[in-house]
Parts: structure tokens; C-alpha cells; sequence
């Protein structure tokens, strides 16, 4: 139908006349309430938009004579930090003459690491800048149990290895 047609068959409805496809040949176009077509759109993204997680990264502090009930209290935060998807950053601070110990600093970060295989995956090595050294943990994909449930805190299954009898 001729555009001219269109738009005056859309008026007479009481609708606007919307290009769907500019590019097909002949033009589609098609009517409908543009307000009410925008509100639509408008609704359907903000639904996506609740639905998306935003990652965070998450910062820990330590000095290097971090205690261990510290380290495990902290330890803990980092694991709830990572089941719920976040990325983990544990810093460790020098203060004063500390500087000259940076290896304590480097052990406590690779041990964190170490502890957290389970719930992320470093991303790289701990790295020093200026007075402070730091590692990057991302969270590793969630364990799905048979039934199609999510065990978030149960760390993958290991491979024992051969019985020893």
C-alpha cells in the first residue's frame, strides 16, 4: 500500500505509522501506539536490567604479621564474597621497616590463594606496588549437584587417586 494510504489509514485508528524494516523492498511499516510501544520497551528492559548480577571486587586488607584468627575470619569473607560472584582483592599493607620483609607478604598472599583454589582462581602472581602487595581472586563456575541444584559451597570433587589397601 502507498505510504500516503498508510498514514491516513493509521489516523484514522488513532495510531502512528512505524518503519519496522527501511532496508526490504518494499519498506515495512506497520501501526501501532508508539507511547505505548516505548513504555513496553522501556518495561522489558528495565526487567533484564533486575535480572544481571554486577561483579564487584571485593577488597581484604592484611599486614604481614596477620594473625590467624585474623587470616580465617577473613578467609571466610573472601569464600561468601566469591560464592556470590565477586572477584576478591587481598591486599597486604607495609608499614615502617615491614618493607624489608616484602617475602612474608608474598607467603600470605600465595597462602590465601592457596586456601581459596576451591571458591576462585588467581589471577596472576602477587604483584607489589609501592607499599603494598596484592592478588586478584575471580570466582570459579558453581558445582552443580544431580538434580539440577546449586551447591555453592561445597568445593569441587577431587580425584582421590588410587586406594591404598
Amino acid at each position: 500500500m502507498p505510504t500516503s494510504a498508510a498514514l491516513r489509514r493509521a489516523q484514522e485508528l488513532g495510531l502512528d505509522l512505524v518503519v519496522v524494516s527501511p532496508t526490504a523492498v518494499p519498506p515495512v511499516a506497520k501501526a501501532i501506539d508508539y507511547g505505548h510501544y516505548q513504555y513496553e520497551l522501556k518495561k522489558k528492559q528495565h526487567e533484564a536490567k533486575k535480572k544481571q548480577h554486577v561483579v564487584q571486587v571485593k577488597e581484604l586488607k592484611f599486614r604481614p604479621n596477620t594473625d590467624d584468627h585474623d587470616y580465617d575470619f577473613k578467609k571466610n569473607h573472601a569464600i561468601r564474597f566469591l560464592q556470590e560472584g565477586n572477584r576478591v582483592k587481598a591486599v597486604v599493607q607495609f608499614r615502617g621497616r615491614e618493607i624489608a620483609h616484602t617475602d612474608l607478604g608474598r607467603k600470605l598472599l600465595l597462602r590465601f590463594s592457596e586456601d581459596l583454589t576451591a571458591y576462585g582462581l588467581s589471577d596472576g602472581p602477587p604483584r607489589m606496588e609501592g607499599r603494598n602487595a596484592h592478588i586478584l581472586l575471580s570466582p570459579v563456575k558453581a558445582v552443580t549437584k544431580p538434580g539440577g541444584k546449586v551447591d555453592h559451597a561445597a568445593p569441587p570433587a577431587q580425584n582421590p587417586g588410587p586406594a591404598a589397601h
